[in-house]
């Protein structure tokens, strides 16, 4: 199911492949925890080149009505996209891509990790209050742009009072799992990470898999027992890949059978090193990327 590649494992680039046409599956809004609101987000797709955009916001997707409309103004193809927290040894983050929104399970079941997200935000702040930190409530707000507030937006909001000199510093010290200030997430296991996505209609893919920590024949093992219950992709193709990663992760997706996906992450203000669309040689993947996954979705 991946896309022709030449030995090398990079993308086809032959004549009659539609190349040129460009897609990133991989980009956040001020509805999780990005910088841009949706329409900002698209128009900046829409400079960039690319027919198609995935919004794929954290664990909700209150961001996509915006976002199509805008879509709709740009002459953008929009694909419906989240990116689900999953419980897991290392950071394991689920992107579903073609589902329904408005599917019920999936909507009430976002609906809860939603009013969660809010509550755990406050007993960060508490923390961080209690611990000497001079931030409140209105600090974080006032980063989000309007939108649903998290880490990344404390750690703005932290360097804005001179507390850190980066969000990384910020994550580093402060906010990282595991850090004096963090308070863990609520997450789905990936068992139901995949049913949520699948029963929606979607197609469910691995994101940055290095990000699980696991040697390539762990990573390969999991991933098989994952695909058999309904995996259908892996995101070989992401900003933060070196070449070495990304051929690993296009072997494993192809002896798998599995679409290797990519995007690139972007988030805005908070990962200001994260180009919209600088997927692969500083491009969104290839179209058939997303026909693929049209096709795992069949």
């Amino acid at each position: 199911m991946t896309p022709e590649r030449r030995p090398d494992g990079d993308l086809d680039r032959s004549p009659g492949r539609d190349q040129d046409r460009r897609v990133d599956l991989h980009a956040h809004t001020t509805a999780s925890d990005g910088s841009l609101r949706p329409t900002k987000l698209v128009a900046m797709a829409g400079e960039r080149g690319l027919a198609a955009l995935a919004v794929t916001d954290h664990d909700t997707t209150a961001a996509l009505d915006e976002a199509a409309a805008a879509a709709a103004q740009h002459g953008i193809e929009l694909v419906s996209g989240i990116e689900l927290n999953v419980e897991h040894p290392g950071r394991f983050h689920l992107l579903g891509y073609l589902f329904d929104p408005n599917e019920d399970r999936l909507s009430h079941r976002l609906t809860y990790l939603q009013e969660y997200r809010a509550s755990r935000n406050d007993r960060m702040i508490e923390k961080m209050q209690a611990g000497g930190l001079p931030i409140t409530l209105a600090d974080v707000i006032a980063e989000a742009g309007g939108g649903l507030i998290g880490r990344p937006h404390m750690a703005l909001a932290l360097m804005r009072k001179g507390i850190v000199k980066s969000t990384q510093e910020a994550f580093d010290r402060f906010l990282a799992d595991g850090g004096p200030y963090h308070v863990p997430k609520e997450k789905v296991t990936p068992e139901e990470g995949i049913r949520l996505i699948r029963q929606a209609g979607g197609v469910p893919v691995v994101a940055h898999p290095t990000t699980l920590r696991l040697a390539p024949d762990a990573l390969e093992a999991e991933l098989r027992k994952l695909k058999d219950i309904g995996l259908g992709g892996i995101e070989c193709y992401y900003s933060q890949h070196t070449p070495e990663q990304q051929q690993e992760f296009v072997d494993i997706a192809r002896r798998l059978d599995l679409v290797a996906t990519g995007g690139s992450d972007f988030h805005g203000a908070s990962k200001p090193h994260v180009y919209l669309g600088g997927v692969v040689d500083g491009r969104g993947v290839p179209y058939a990327v997303l026909e693929a996954l049209r096709a795992a979705r069949e």
